[in-house]
């Protein structure tokens, strides 16, 4: 692994997962792609490990502990209202070489546990028509579960494309999609399905529960 390869990463992820996304990650992601110094620092990442979520994931957690640095007025996880509208890599960059040894540590003794819960905005029509045809409460499995949010799907709120919202119109997470082909039956949607049970498996489960986990 060389800063080369770390670079392409880093353009990978920009392109791939940030764009539509987090603005604030593609943004970054393109500078560290550029950027010697914070390359050099993504080598300690472990074998395996996807290292811009690592990385951006290291920097967010030190900034969530109460780490003391400006950058933190770009997080819209951190500030009520993020204000700052100039270039946030020249101060990333300042963070990670201020904050390089704790950073280091985190990336050699941390793994990457993800919850997209974006993706239940899928799920939630094939469980749905799945209901549908059972007639029957649902049993749910995921494996590789992380935290479990994807197994809470049905707690969630849905909009596909227009104003009508589905699933649970209380809940505060309120999930929208495109549907950039044909269309979903809104017979399908119109019926909130019930959870008989649900468990998650993982290697490293992340228990929201325990500070360190939901940081």
């Amino acid at each position: 692994m060389d800063t080369k390869w770390v670079a392409e990463r880093f353009n990978d992820f920009a392109a791939l997962e940030c764009e539509g996304s987090s603005k604030l990650y593609k943004t970054l992601s393109e500078q560290i792609a550029e950027d010697h110094d914070v390359l050099k620092l993504c080598l300690h990442v472990r074998t395996g490990q996807p290292i811009p979520n690592l990385l951006l994931g290291a920097v967010h957690y030190l900034l969530l502990k109460g780490a003391d640095h400006e950058l933190k007025a770009f997080y819209p996880s951190i500030v009520n209202e993020v204000k700052r509208t100039d270039n946030p890599f020249p101060l990333f960059k300042d963070f990670c070489i201020e904050n390089a040894e704790s950073i280091i540590r985190l990336l050699e003794n941390r793994l990457v546990q993800t919850n997209e819960v974006r993706r239940c905005t899928y799920l939630f029509p094939i469980f749905c028509y799945i209901y549908q045809q059972t007639n029957k409460p649902l049993s749910l499995i995921e494996i590789g579960t992380s935290a479990g949010l994807q197994l809470l799907w049905d707690q969630y709120a849905y909009s596909y494309d227009h104003v009508q919202i589905y699933g649970n119109r209380e809940s505060p997470v309120h999930l929208r999609s495109q549907v950039r082909e044909g269309g979903i039956p809104q017979n399908v949607l119109s019926v909130n399905p019930q959870v008989h049970d649900r468990l998650g498996i993982d290697l490293h489960i992340s228990d929201l529960t325990n500070e360190e986990d939901y940081l």
